[in-house]
């Protein structure tokens, strides 16, 4: 049996295959649900006695200053990165590591020799003596967090916890160890976009050879950000996105685009120019022209705008994040210009 591994994620996965005979015995808490107020709810769990306890560590989110509506979403990024499956962290006090590991013991489940060794490790001072006690308030036990919808790489971070004094940083041999740019990957994960309906003009349904007028809200299109940290350590990162362009793709071949590459950027805080009457001769700064009738149905048109992504973090730290897209597709109906023959 190996050594204690992330207790998120050996918890997260007992209760995906419902094999939680310790749960309701363990004083642990996971890395919670998504409050109102933006923030990442902390919530413990109640031991046998009735004591209850809060993991110390885990990052928090707030996304006050997030994107928001029935139609926002997470940006895709448009390279193969992709952010952190786990990372390491503070999440006990000697006391609370106690609390967690002692039920597994005392329930057997985990086999003799195992609990042998984990006793060995954690309480008769190979390396560690009584779970740390007399270091109380001088450092972290940590442990890795796992990132809940379980990406590629979820099960690497497999070190057993360890003990970090404040102030220290954690042993060289950690990858994944929580830092600003850590924080700025998990919370460019968070960030949410407003929904990408394009208003159009004329709207919904348009005629052949009809320039069709393209433009985006500027009051929904500005800069969303999610700020990351973790309070115990003292620091943090803010990923922000913001809107740098919109590629339109018509839905059939069938049509042109303004500009011709369908990629309209962003000017003055808007994408593209609203219709105003006296311009249906001119040519939309961005924009659609449908060449041939969509028949009894309509053609999908597919509004994408790319978002650019920066970080900054404690200590000045900072720098690029890949950019992220996010699109949405709506139906337009196209018609023939009705001739009148007297």
């Amino acid at each position: 049996m190996p050594a204690v591994r992330n207790s998120a994620r050996t918890a997260t996965v007992l209760a995906v295959v419902c094999v939680c005979f310790f749960a309701s015995q363990t004083a642990f808490a996971g890395r919670g649900k998504h409050g109102n107020n933006g923030d990442t709810e902390q919530h413990a769990n109640t031991g046998h006695d009735g004591t209850v306890s809060v993991t110390v560590g885990g990052v928090v989110f707030d996304r006050s200053k997030n994107g928001s509506g029935s139609a926002a979403g997470a940006v895709t990024s448009r390279t193969s990165w992709t952010p952190p499956a786990c990372w390491y962290a503070p999440r006990y006090t000697p006391e609370q590591l106690e609390n967690y590991l002692k039920p597994i013991w005392e329930a057997g489940s985990t086999g003799a020799d195992w609990d042998s060794r984990q006793r060995d490790r954690y309480v008769n001072g190979h390396p560690y003596k009584e779970f740390n006690k007399d270091k109380a308030g001088e450092g972290y036990w940590w442990d890795s967090y796992v990132n809940e919808g379980f990406p590629p790489g979820w099960d690497s971070c497999d070190e057993p916890i360890f003990w970090v004094d404040k102030g220290d940083p954690p042993p060289a041999n950690i990858k994944n160890a929580v830092t600003p740019e850590v924080l700025a990957e998990l919370a460019y994960a968070e960030i949410r976009v407003p929904g990408t309906k394009v208003e159009l003009a004329p709207a919904n349904t348009t005629k052949v050879n009809l320039p069709t007028w393209v433009w985006l809200d500027s009051a929904d299109f500005k800069p969303v950000s999610v700020t990351a940290s973790v309070p115990v350590l003292g620091i943090e990162a803010t990923a922000t996105a913001e809107p740098v362009s919109l590629q339109i793709e018509p839905g059939t071949a069938d049509a042109e685009t303004f500009p011709a590459s369908g990629v309209c950027g962003i000017h003055d805080g808007r994408i593209g120019e609203p219709y105003a009457r006296g311009k249906a001769d001119e040519t939309p700064p961005c924009g659609v022209r449908y060449l041939r009738s969509s028949g009894d149905g309509s053609y999908p048109l597919k509004a994408t705008v790319t978002w650019k992504i920066h970080w900054t973090g404690s200590g000045g730290a900072g720098g690029d994040l890949p950019d992220g897209t996010f699109g949405a597709t709506q139906d337009v109906v196209v018609q023939e210009i009705q001739a009148v023959n007297r």
